[in-house]
């Protein structure tokens, strides 16, 4: 697992990247069991092979369910230390979204997650649908949770959080766009002790409301399932609700758009500017998933299996976590707010020294290259600029030449 985490530290590098690795040297503590390769390697001094055939056939024979377990491990542990300032009022609080990942084009994978198709026709690549949540303080990420985007058997994001909401902290709450903002995610984040803050559709909250929303409403109200969504989820209860505030307020885009009106639902006990404060926050999860596809490599995965793929989602959040938890202990050390620091640059120094560290030899030269470590960590802070700066134009990019048709 430690191999599969560094190839996503290196961008998705390739097996002989993990191999390599191996060969340079790791500490008898990441060989508690060695295999016989191994121990005549330490015993002996015999040259291993530098070939991928055994990494990838082990990689293959990892259970599924132990790399779960490790990520779910991994994530609760560094949750439980990672605590947000006691300055802030806010409640610790994740954010939803969902997204989609390319896949291998495999008879496995294709068969389970079908390509999507439009007017030309069924298109090439598998797509997997992805529901996220990420912590809005630390940026840690939960196991995300996926299924198929296209066929017969395609999931909503909804259905995704129903499955996933369960390993949500204890008593932290869900922030969701207006995709989210749907009577079923209220109710079980309701029934799975999680507070919520919501957005609304327009159609949707003036059915709450009532009538035509106006800047300014601030009013509690109890959501009640319409008979459309009673059809889709048949096992609610006949007094299924959910006691909460409808907050609508005129709100100015930061890009300069037309002002319009944001409606939010929440049962949070918090002030009505202190909400809308905490959803203005709700665009970093945009962020995160840009660092997962772009830093992290997963807006292509490459395994040919199911089962693999899946192996190479989590060993990815692992990673992202990683990264994520150096990053919180440089926030410890300087004072300053964990989001503050650049991802990229994070990275790279943790994949710089996790290997310098794993070969230390003695403890000491350990304590040397994390203190290290750490004062580069510490200098990753992202620039304050002083204005913000100009977006590109948007363009539309010109049709291509085509070749003439070909003569018989």
């Amino acid at each position: 697992m430690w191999l599969m985490v560094l190839q996503r530290l290196h961008g998705g590098a390739p097996l002989e990247t993990a191999v390599l690795e191996l060969l340079q040297g790791l500490p008898a503590s990441f060989w508690p069991r060695p295999c016989k390769r191994i121990r005549d390697w330490q015993e002996q001094g015999k040259a291993l092979s530098s070939n991928t055939g055994a990494y990838n056939q082990a990689r293959q024979a990892l259970a599924l369910q132990v790399v779960e377990q490790c990520c779910d491990h991994i994530f609760e542990e560094l949750v439980a230390q990672m605590t947000p300032s006691p300055a802030d009022p806010a409640p610790r609080a994740f954010v939803l979204d969902g997204s989609s990942m390319r896949m291998a084009h495999s008879p496995s994978i294709t068969e389970r997650f079908p390509p999507g198709s439009n007017q030309h026709g069924e298109g090439h690549w598998p797509v997997v649908r992805v529901l996220v949540a990420h912590d809005l303080w630390t940026g840690l990420a939960m196991r995300p949770q996926w299924g198929p985007m296209n066929g017969p058997e395609a999931v909503s994001e909804q259905q995704l959080l129903e499955t996933a909401i369960g390993r949500l902290p204890t008593g932290a709450a869900v922030i969701g766009d207006c995709n989210f903002g749907v009577f079923s995610v209220a109710w079980f984040a309701q029934q799975s002790g999680h507070p919520i803050l919501l957005r609304l559709t327009t159609a949707r909250a003036q059915r709450l409301a009532g009538g035509p929303l106006t800047d300014g409403i601030d009013r509690r109200l109890e959501w009640k399932p319409s008979r459309d969504e009673r059809r889709n989820h048949p096992g609610l209860p006949a007094e299924a609700c959910v006691s909460g505030r409808l907050i609508v307020r005129q709100v100015q885009p930061d890009n300069g758009a037309t002002p319009f009106l944001l409606a939010l639902f929440t049962t949070l006990p918090l002030q009505r500017q202190e909400l809308l404060d905490l959803y203005g926050q709700r665009w970093k999860i945009e962020t995160d998933l840009r660092t997962l596809k772009k830093e992290l490599r997963l807006d292509q995965l490459t395994s040919a299996t199911p089962d693999m793929a899946e192996k190479e989602i989590e060993m990815s959040i692992a990673a992202y976590n990683l990264v994520r938890a150096m990053i919180c202990l440089a926030s410890k050390q300087t004072g300053i707010p964990p989001r503050n620091y650049g991802f990229t640059r994070a990275r790279r120094i943790v994949q710089m020294f996790t290997t310098k560290i794993a070969a230390a030899t003695d403890q000491q030269e350990v304590s040397r290259l994390f203190d290290q470590m750490m004062h580069y960590l510490q200098q990753a802070k992202l620039p304050r600029r002083q204005r913000k700066r100009p977006s590109y134009p948007r363009a539309r990019w010109g049709k291509g030449a085509k070749f003439p048709n070909r003569e018989s």
